[in-house]
């Protein structure tokens, strides 16, 4: 006999027909003989067969007993039943199927029967068993390119966020410690870690619209005169424009578009208020009024963290979502926040630019 052959286990207590059924099948498969249930359990917990013919009427413990113990064991618990009995009315037969049995064969036994239905059973769990290989090999294979199709999407955004940091050189890494922030917030908050991806893209390309604000008024030092200040409110919308047609499964763009809006519609562009806010863009509007105020901009000195702090205690809930900024402070006051170090595009680290000096020492940072 080859090993590459099906294994049945054929268990029954009466010799006759533990012969009967090894004449009938030994040309074509290997076999495997119990004459007690309990052998039954240890042989196929240890050779795994490929299909079991198991006697219901046998001492010490009947085939529906060992039925039920092979399903329960997660080792076991596939291989095919098929009971071999006497027994040929309806209520025997449905109760073997009840405990798991995938077919019945009643004695006397006639060869091309026993024959027909174990080669059925035992080709169908061999497609059984290769289907789930298949499966596995696929959920492997769509893993692996999920996985190159992320890394290209996280390479794709970061060039993005890069353009914007190359015009703008004063706020570089700006982008990536809003994403930093907004994620931190999103976490506090107990979202998905799906939405907080979304949230994390959107925080990385929510200034990509400055690719169209001219760098003289991006790196103009000193106090940005009105006309310029309108200027630069148009890339919310630049920023929508570009990023409203790429098939994101978050509303990336409607964040990008609102993250300069504010609660009491006082915002822009469009003015919206508290109930037509995305709570992406909320906490997107936090994470973002926090870095920038603590940061340096040439058209102001960095004004420290304590700044973005009071400017987030005093207009929560007019300006700002208050389960944000209060989940915010948490992470500022209580939680030790810090940004992660972050590398230009070559590799050299850009380091946040509030200085030490202008945040208040006695805030646990």
């Amino acid at each position: 006999m080859t090993q590459e052959r099906p294994l049945v286990l054929i268990v029954d207590d009466n010799p006759t027909n533990i012969d009967l059924l090894v004449a009938t099948l030994k040309s074509d498969y290997r076999l495997g003989i119990a004459k007690r249930g309990q052998q039954a359990l240890e042989y196929a917990g240890k050779f795994h067969p490929n299909l079991i013919l198991l006697d219901i009427m046998m001492p010490e413990m009947d085939g529906y007993q060992v039925c039920t113990l092979l399903k329960q064991d997660p080792a076991t618990a596939t291989i095919p039943i098929i009971f071999i009995t006497a027994m040929q009315d309806t209520a025997s037969k449905t109760k073997g199927f009840e405990h798991g049995a995938v077919d019945y064969i009643t004695k006397p036994f006639h060869t091309a029967e026993v024959l027909a239905r174990v080669r059925t059973h035992v080709e169908l769990e061999q497609m059984r068993s290769q289907l789930l290989s298949h499966n596995a090999l696929l959920e492997q294979k769509v893993k692996h390119q999920t996985a190159e199709l992320q890394e290209m999407l996280n390479g794709s955004i970061i060039s993005m966020a890069r353009m914007v940091e190359i015009r703008d050189p004063y706020t570089a890494g700006h982008q990536q410690r809003v994403a930093q922030l907004a994620c931190a917030i999103a976490s506090k908050l107990g979202l998905s870690d799906h939405v907080i991806e979304g949230i994390r893209i959107a925080g990385l390309l929510h200034d990509v619209g400055k690719i169209r604000i001219p760098v003289s008024i991006l790196s103009r030092a000193g106090s940005l005169l009105d006309a310029e200040l309108e200027v630069i409110k148009i890339h919310s919308q630049v920023g929508f424009e570009i990023l409203k047609n790429i098939p994101f499964p978050w509303p990336v763009a409607q964040a990008v578009f609102q993250h300069h809006e504010r609660l009491d519609g006082s915002g822009y562009p469009l003015g919206l208020r508290g109930g037509d806010l995305l709570l992406e863009s909320k906490i997107l509007t936090v994470a973002d009024v926090t870095e920038a105020k603590s940061s340096f901009r040439p058209y102001r000195p960095a004004l420290g963290l304590q700044a973005a702090i009071d400017e987030l205690k005093d207009y929560r809930g007019v300006y700002y979502d208050a389960d944000t900024v209060d989940a915010c402070l948490e992470l500022l006051t209580k939680e030790n926040f810090t940004f992660a170090e972050i590398e230009d595009s070559q590799g050299k680290p850009i380091l946040c630019v509030a200085s030490s000096d202008t945040i208040d020492s006695s805030l646990p940072l």
